[in-house]
């Protein structure tokens, strides 16, 4: 029997008329080419029944056709939306993404590495920059693009595209005293790196405006929850029941606490102010709606993607940091009413 041989990108390009190059981007980046282009290969391809094989890819090139991806967890809603962001690119780019969940183990993120690097990606997204020396050192030497995402920080191992958790908090935190809240506190759970640099954000405005107090913090080392939050506030209140605003270092604890302050009878905003951190969907469906600091974080899964395939098809480049901000979404949480 004789076997067909296997239709290959440049059979596509000379069908289409144009280049491989150009047949490459059209797959991976259809929005850089013309409509006219882009018609032109996907008829070419559906023609000559393409498919693109990764194998070839892999000798050409000693990469695979996979993009790492590690995240601390599958299931927060954090993740989820940058996750999104990831996969909506890798929806129209030929290449398969291969997802490592670590449960925010530096122990399962250095095998996580380490697997990844056996098999030879055509690039790396990293959630994070807290990795230990071992998780450095493979991302300094690995051959591939790195790009770590959540965060900004100093020495990044690659690209970097985040926001300063820092800074974000210490502006939820100003909104807060600027609403005429002086005693402020704050729930945390976890305390993860992220966490803690939340929590120095709240802390420095909070000092600065001489609105700090230890026995105004409750943290917990356990995971977060909506239930957690509300044990949190519930403790709080236990210690420092004269606490008029709390800062949660994320969204499930402020919708927990707003339902543990609602069964106590205290009136939000009035009585307690509540700011979240990255403003999931439900703060603004909440009643009152919390306040919450937004973040880009379906942003920071595309960016990622672009910056790899970008290196992919244009060689590699000098890494750079990009930090996408955050907004300090205000709403009824803390719309006090001063007289």
């Amino acid at each position: 029997m004789i076997r067909k041989k296997r239709t290959t990108l440049d059979d596509v390009a000379t069908l289409a008329g144009v280049s491989a190059i150009t047949v490459s981007r059209a797959i991976r980046h259809p929005e850089m080419v013309s409509e006219k282009v882009r018609a032109q290969v996907e008829s070419a391809i559906s023609e000559l029944g393409y498919v693109p094989n990764p194998a070839a890819r892999m000798l050409a090139t000693g990469r695979s056709n996979m993009i790492g991806v590690v995240v601390p967890s599958v299931t927060n809603n954090v993740f989820s939306d940058v996750l999104r962001g990831i996969y909506e690119i890798a929806g129209i780019a030929d290449f398969d993404i291969q997802l490592a969940n670590t449960r925010y183990s530096p122990a399962l993120e250095d095998k996580a590495l380490r697997l990844f690097a056996a098999q030879k990606p055509a690039g790396l997204i990293v959630a994070g920059i807290d990795q230990s020396e071992v998780s450095r050192d493979i991302l300094a030497n690995i051959d591939c693009p790195v790009v770590q995402i959540m965060e900004t920080g100093p020495d990044p191992a690659g690209f970097c595209i985040g926001l300063s958790h820092f800074d974000a908090a210490h502006a939820g935190t100003r909104h807060l005293i600027e609403q005429g809240y002086t005693r402020l506190g704050f729930l945390g759970a976890r305390m993860d790196p992220r966490t803690q640099r939340r929590f120095a954000g709240f802390r420095a405005a909070a000092e600065e405006a001489g609105a700090y107090s230890e026995q105004r913090v409750v943290t917990t080392p356990e995971a977060s929850s909506v239930t957690k939050g509300a044990a949190l506030l519930a403790d709080l209140l236990a210690q420092e029941p004269t606490v008029d605003a709390i800062f949660c270092n994320n969204d499930d604890l402020a919708l927990g606490a707003l339902f543990e302050a609602q069964r106590r009878r205290i009136r939000v905003p009035d009585q307690l102010g509540i700011c979240g951190f990255n403003d999931l969907e439900m703060m603004a469906a909440a009643e009152p709606p919390i306040t919450s600091v937004r973040t880009y974080r379906q942003d920071m899964g595309l960016r990622a993607m672009q910056t790899i395939l970008s290196c992919v098809d244009n060689g590699p480049v000098t890494p750079t940091t990009i930090d996408l901000g955050y907004e300090v979404m205000a709403r009824q949480s803390t719309a006090r009413q001063r007289g």
